[in-house]
């Protein structure tokens, strides 16, 4: 892996691995089939991209949106990486650039949408160009039963059968169901080198919250973190609209995004995003699978998602960049209802709607949770954890108690009445109230009547709305969302089983602290000048901020406050060539001024050769004039010296065949002292 090492440092700037990386790039770069299961933020990408560049010909990596596409060819171009897109979203001129690198032999990697598979000339092409390596983004896209499919992505199999290359397919959100799926479709079967790396995400604080008045609470979390970049989704066009209107209308920066737009104007939002720091979106699940903004620092949902799958891969756009972020997901009966008669009203066969209810059921488990959020999602997936400490019930533990009782008595009432009435007409029953729809159907004779006095209507409606979310019943679309008894429902009628829910059924406002400062006070100026220098800097190259550097680049840039290029070359995220091209001018920013370095010197800049350059440079100089210091001046060139730094020579002879023989007379005794001092 020493290759594979000194390219992570020189052209991604990296001092090492994430936790499960090596293995994952050493696989691919072996040519093995491999299928790696990584937490969203886990470093997917680079598992790919690396090894192209450890490998003869080109890479071509199928993914599945355009934005996602150029995201990651702006950054590789920007670490000194030959890398381009065929999309529909394409310039002729950015076309002809792509196929001018492919037709030259440069380009290592070259994105595609899957849609593209399905041209007749597609194979054809990607045999032309020497295509060594498929490469597929978001695998979980091959799956039927998954919530992201895309049909195009079942051409992928027989991509790799055509070309006969190997295949590495990389995923954030697949369980046992959505693996089996993709080693089937894109790997015929054959089982490849799997790695399952986990889908723990630490640093995501998880939160989740009763509707009380949905637009105060989203307005509420994001005036807690104004300033920051963050996401806001809702299940419907209209309400991205209002809520957007409302956060512009607090003060914040936000604009809406969803399928009913044309398509200029959500490019103009996408392209925002990327560049924009503390912009909010507040979006449908339109926007976000191809977001690559590594320092979303909120996501809040206004309405339930769709599944814990969705959950998690929508909040997995939060805090890419491994620093702390948090998330909110709001809820209420009327989200089960509305998923649960989406699921029933579906053309689904009945074995897929029955999955379907059991991912809703997983993630109304968390919902309704009485523990640790993330052990029940880091479950869903099959790993055990201990409690995080990082969600909002290890934060506060929620009050809980036997709610047998109370549940049986609203089943009685369901049962009672021929499971033929929803949430409202059941809690007037069991607290009494004589209204006009219970006399016309004389319900107040129900021995069920007005045996609920223990609760208010409120929270009886709590009550409702955690039997719904521990699928105890279920709204019936054939009788107008009227509730109906599930299975295990009638074990607890029949006294055979019983039920902890919880009690703090009132929503009370988000008392938690507005999220932690992402440096001690006295570094935050120079913080806030280092962005607004990559702000600059970013415009001026029409690229996201982050491309230059990310977030945590930056801090630990404030942090450490490096005095030159060498300590710059130390900093997380300074590749070679962003050293090259932005060092000066961020150790500007940090120390007012910069001592000028000939080039040959910053090249070699946080590596051993640049200390050895130094030393010998230091040596040359006391001998320019010879021992005496009245000889004729001599020296060597930058270059030279550069070389003898990089080169280390060894003996005499090897030193003067580099010097020639003027110089190796007078320098050649010093500089193989120096070079040998350092070992």
């Amino acid at each position: 892996m020493t290759d594979a090492n000194g390219l992570l440092r020189d052209v991604f700037g990296f001092d090492g691995f994430r936790p499960g990386q090596g293995e994952i790039v050493e696989a691919v770069a072996a040519a093995e089939n491999v299928l790696a299961i990584m937490p969203t933020g886990g470093g997917k990408s680079l598992c790919f991209q690396l090894p192209a560049l450890l490998r003869e010909g080109v890479t071509v990596v199928i993914s599945p949106l355009i934005a996602l596409m150029r995201d990651q060819v702006r950054a590789l171009r920007e670490a000194g990486v030959e890398a381009g897109a065929l999309t529909s979203g394409n310039t002729q001129e950015e076309t002809d650039e792509v196929w001018s690198a492919l037709e030259a032999g440069r380009l290592k990697l070259l994105y595609m949408a899957p849609e593209r598979l399905g041209s007749e000339g597609a194979v054809r092409m990607l045999r032309r160009i020497g295509v060594t390596q498929i490469a597929v983004d978001e695998a979980h896209c091959v799956s039927q039963w998954g919530h992201d499919f895309r049909p195009d992505y079942l051409r992928i199999g027989a991509l790799r059968r055509a070309l006969d290359v190997p295949l590495a397919a990389f995923t954030a959100t697949a369980d046992a169901e959505t693996r089996t799926e993709i080693v089937e479709k894109l790997f015929d079967g054959e089982t490849p080198r799997t790695f399952l790396r986990g889908f723990d995400r630490p640093n995501i604080h998880l939160a989740f919250a009763v509707k009380d008045g949905p637009r105060r609470q989203i307005l509420d979390f994001a005036e807690a973190r104004k300033g920051q970049s963050g996401i806001v989704y809702c299940g419907t066009r209209a309400k991205t609209e209002a809520i957007a209107r409302a956060l512009r209308e607090a003060g914040h920066i936000a604009c809406h995004y969803h399928g009913g737009m044309e398509a200029e104007d959500r490019r103009v939002v996408e392209t925002r995003f990327q560049r924009e720091d503390g912009l909010i979106v507040v979006a449908t699940v339109a926007f976000g699978m191809g977001v690559d903004k590594p320092d979303i620092r909120w996501v809040a949902h206004a309405d339930l998602p769709k599944s814990i799958e969705s959950y998690y891969q929508e909040i997995g756009r939060a805090g890419r960049d491994g620093e702390a972020a948090e998330t909110l997901t709001l809820f209420g009966p009327e989200d089960i209802r509305l998923r649960r008669s989406q699921i029933d009203e579906g053309l689904a066969p009945p074995e897929r709607r029955g999955a379907d209810h059991a991912r809703l059921n997983a993630l109304l488990g968390l919902a309704e949770a009485i523990g640790c959020r993330r052990q029940i999602l880091l479950g869903y997936f099959g790993e055990e954890s201990k409690p995080c400490g990082k969600c909002d019930l290890c934060d506060q533990p929620p009050e809980t108690f036997d709610a047998t009782t109370a549940v049986r008595k609203a089943l009685s009432a369901i049962l009672r009445t021929g499971e033929n009435f929803g949430t409202g007409h059941l809690v007037d029953i069991l607290l009494g109230n004589e209204t006009d729809k219970v006399r016309q159907r004389g319900h107040q004779s129900l021995p069920t009547f007005g045996v609920g006095g223990e609760y208010d209507k409120r929270q009886w409606q709590a009550v409702f709305r955690q039997m719904m979310g521990h699928d105890l019943v279920r709204p019936d679309p054939e009788r107008h969302g009227a509730l109906r008894m599930t299975e295990p429902a009638r074990a607890i009628l029949r006294g055979e089983e019983s039920i902890i829910l919880r009690k703090d059924t009132l929503q009370v406002a988000n008392r938690r602290p507005a999220v932690k400062a992402m440096v001690r006070d006295e570094d935050a100026p120079l913080l806030s000048a280092l962005k607004a220098k990559r702000r600059a800097l970013a415009e001026a190259a029409t690229v996201p901020a982050y491309v230059i550097f990310a977030d945590r680049t930056l801090i630990e840039m404030a942090e450490t406050r490096p005095a030159d290029l060498d300590q710059m070359a130390g900093i997380s995220g300074v590749g070679a060539k962003k050293l090259e091209k932005y060092g000066r001018v961020f150790l500007e920013v940090i120390n007012g001024s910069v001592e000028d370095v000939h080039p040959n010197r910053r090249r070699l800049a946080g590596s051993d050769a640049g200390s050895l350059y130094d030393q010998l440079l230091k040596a040359q100089s006391e001998l320019a004039r010879g021992e005496s210091g009245i000889d004729k001046p001599l020296s060597c060139s930058a270059s030279l010296i550069a070389k003898v730094a990089q080169s280390r020579p060894r003996s005499e002879e090897d030193l003067g065949r580099l010097l020639g023989d003027r110089r190796a007379e007078r320098f050649g005794a010093a500089f193989l002292d120096v070079l040998r001092a350092a070992g």
